[in-house]
């Protein structure tokens, strides 16, 4: 059974830096000092990707595991070797997400994850927020665990864009047609070797071009269309060249039986024939799933926290 990690909080205000927990006292035994134990820690975040470059730490340009790491050194006072901050989907320059899941550790428990919640989200800059921190199982990997993801590319199909959507919508003036998309799209659903969808990758591990694709849909709302895709897991670029030849086949340029000659041919110079990668500020990272074993807390563990809500008490003012 796969669950799904998503939950719709709204964001806490920013708080400042509260006191966590310290270590406990460490007995020594015959004089030997025992391992510490570990704690691990799951994050969910969104970001508007606008101004990062991807996921992917690096100092400069500025990525989004780079800038939730410095907030969580400044929360947690640990260096970045001690947090080994890993993320689910290493989601590229200009992409969204609303359910990037990420893990890290810490050498200490918390008894309540109200407070480092609000202290990250206190440091964070408001493009991006923790949506939700919980405890997470030794065996619970971000990444590895992942049984499936899901994306969504839009598309504004009007003459005029809607200025409100410009950084997450990619803009198409020409009528598209989705039904003829939609009928493309079922090509893609199955187990399929995607080298075809692939752009070259500067990661130097060697990726398996064969994905599970178990759902892909073009959702027509107004002039907005939404692509939905999930799968096993992607390659660089994979949803972008993928939504890029439907818009080709949106504008009845080439026929949708153009998908199954492009994957048999194994051969990305072969889709370069008909389209080029989409923009990336129309893709977002839905959410990520997971078997429910994978999501059990450990034992004695704090309670998740999804963020504190503010209240304003009642009070009587002055002048009325």
């Amino acid at each position: 059974m796969n669950y799904a990690v998503a939950a719709l909080v709204a964001p806490p205000s920013p708080v400042s830096i509260l006191s966590l927990n310290s270590f406990a006292p460490v007995e020594l035994e015959n004089g030997v000092k025992p391992i510490q134990q570990d704690y691990k820690w799951r994050l969910i975040l969104a970001y508007d990707g606008t101004h990062y470059a991807g996921w992917q730490y690096q100092q400069s340009p500025p990525t989004v595991q780079c800038t939730v790491e410095k907030a969580l050194i400044k929360a947690t006072k640990l260096e970045r070797k001690d947090l080994r901050l890993v993320g689910a989907s290493r989601t590229d320059t200009g992409v969204h997400a609303w359910g990037q899941v990420a893990h890290f550790f810490t050498p200490f428990n918390y008894k309540n994850l109200e407070e480092i919640h609000a202290a990250l989200n206190g440091l964070l800059p408001t493009d991006i927020r923790v949506r939700e921190i919980s405890p997470a199982s030794a065996e619970f990997h971000a990444r590895f665990s992942a049984k499936s993801k899901i994306y969504h590319y839009k598309i504004y199909n009007d003459s005029i864009m809607d200025p409100f959507q410009r950084h997450f919508a990619y803009h198409s003036v020409y009528k598209l047609n989705s039904a003829v998309m939609q009928e493309a799209a079922k090509y893609f659903v199955g187990k399929h070797d995607f080298s075809a969808f692939a752009n070259a990758s500067h990661n130097d591990r060697v990726p398996d071009p064969v994905k599970h694709i178990f759902r892909f849909e073009v959702k027509e709302m107004g002039a907005l269309l939404q692509v939905e895709v999930e799968g096993s897991g992607f390659l660089y670029r994979q949803v972008r060249n993928m939504v890029a030849l439907l818009l080709q086949i949106g504008k009845e340029a080439i026929p949708p039986g153009i998908v199954p000659h492009i994957l048999a041919s194994r051969d990305r110079k072969e889709l370069a024939k008909y389209s080029l990668s989409a923009p990336p500020h129309g893709l977002c990272l839905v959410s990520i799933n997971y078997d429910e074993i994978h999501l059990l807390p450990p034992p004695d563990s704090p309670a998740y926290s999804y963020g504190r809500h503010h209240t304003i008490r009642k009070c009587k003012v002055p002048f009325y």
